[in-house]
């Protein structure tokens, strides 16, 4: 499919697309899942440490994408919440590591229909033989940026 381009002759951003798609998941996101509940960083958080043994915050950046200083407050706001803890690693006092609580736990299980929901309704827009390659592309996007002569060039 070819861009649609606008009566001044220019293509859409796509930066702009990107970002505008990624509010529109999130809003869904909201709405399907309560005021109450997760945000979706937050719950990518909960699920990337219920998923890696003794992650650190280091860590959770390098998995999540979540910038540090963002990630910080998420994670002091998840701890607040009681739905993470923080504690000193049994290899390293120096170093912290963040754990699931029970509470943590319940949330990241009760948020999982909100999440199956959201992107059921964002891959509805794509025909069902497209749904896979859209996610496989977006995928591709991240890895390409995080590891090619873009992320270099970020680096120096």
């Amino acid at each position: 499919m070819a861009a649609q381009f606008t009566p001044n002759g220019s293509a859409p951003s796509v930066l702009h697309l990107l970002h505008r798609a990624g509010q529109c998941a999130d809003e869904l996101f909201t709405t399907i899942g309560g005021a109450d509940q997760l945000t979706p960083r937050q719950y990518e958080v909960l699920r990337t440490v219920a998923i890696s043994d003794e992650p650190s915050q280091t860590y959770l950046v390098s998995r999540t994408g979540i910038d540090r200083s963002t990630l910080a407050d998420i994670v002091r706001r998840l701890v607040e919440r009681g739905l993470l803890q923080r504690s000193r690693t049994r290899h390293d006092a120096r170093r912290y590591v963040v754990s699931l609580t029970t509470a943590g736990e319940s949330a990241l299980e009760r948020a999982g229909p909100a999440v199956a929901t959201t992107n059921e309704r964002l891959l509805s827009a794509l025909a069902e033989l497209n749904q896979d390659d859209f996610v496989v592309g977006l995928s591709r996007i991240i890895e390409a940026v995080e590891t090619g002569p873009v992320a270099e060039k970020s680096r120096t």
